[in-house]
C-alpha cells in the first residue's frame, strides 16, 4: 500500500513539474507561417484567396471528410464580414468558425477563426507579385492563454498545421495556374 501512495505522489510531482514547465518555459504565442510561389499572377490568384466560398476548392481540410462536413456561409460574398461555419464529427475537421476580419484588396485577408472550446485563432494570406508570378504566405497565430497543456501541445503546431497549410499551398498552386493556363 506505501508504494501505491509514493508513486500517486510522484505522479503529482511530476504533473506540477510539468505544469510548472509549461507555464514558465514554453511559449504563449504560436505562429505558424508557410509560403509557395505560384506561377500566376496576382490577379488569378486573389479570388481563390479572398472568398471564402472558394476556401475548399484549395483548402487541405476539405478533403479529409467531403461528405461528411457541412458548410454555412455568411455575410458578403466578397470582403469583410465574409463568415464560413463547418461542422464534422472526423476529429481531424472538427466545428468552427472563420470570418474575413481585415482586407487589402488584391495583397491580403485575414481572419479569425474560432474552434470553440479549443480557443480562437488568426490567419491570414498574402499575396505578392513575384516576376510574372505570385508568392502566397499563409500565416496561422494563436495565443495558448495560461493553459499549460495547450502550450505543450503548441510545440507541435508547426507540424501539424504547418503540413497542412503546406498542402493547401499545393492546391491553391495546382488551381492557380490551371486557371492561368486557360485550363481551369
Amino acid at each position: 500500500m506505501r508504494w501505491l501512495i509514493r508513486l500517486l505522489v510522484a505522479i503529482l510531482v511530476l504533473g506540477a513539474i510539468l505544469a510548472l514547465i509549461g507555464l514558465v518555459f514554453l511559449p504563449r504565442q504560436v505562429a505558424v507561417s508557410r509560403s509557395i510561389e505560384i506561377a500566376a499572377p496576382p490577379a488569378v490568384v486573389w479570388p481563390l484567396i479572398s472568398d471564402l466560398r472558394r476556401f475548399n476548392d484549395w483548402s487541405a481540410w476539405a478533403a479529409i471528410d467531403p461528405d461528411g462536413t457541412t458548410y454555412v456561409f455568411e455575410g458578403p460574398e466578397t470582403g469583410v464580414g465574409q463568415t464560413m461555419q463547418w461542422s464534422s464529427e472526423h476529429p481531424n475537421v472538427g466545428s468552427g468558425t472563420q470570418e474575413v476580419v481585415a482586407i487589402d484588396p488584391g495583397r491580403s485577408i485575414d481572419t479569425r477563426l474560432d474552434f470553440g472550446d479549443m480557443g480562437n485563432a488568426e490567419a491570414s494570406l498574402t499575396v505578392v507579385s513575384e516576376g510574372a508570378g505570385s508568392e502566397v504566405v499563409w500565416g496561422f497565430e494563436t495565443d495558448l492563454g495560461m493553459n499549460p497543456i495547450a502550450r505543450w501541445f503548441g510545440l507541435m503546431f508547426d507540424s501539424w498545421v504547418g503540413n497542412d497549410y503546406e498542402a493547401g499551398l499545393e492546391n491553391l498552386k495546382a488551381l492557380a495556374e490551371k486557371k492561368a493556363a486557360g485550363t481551369g
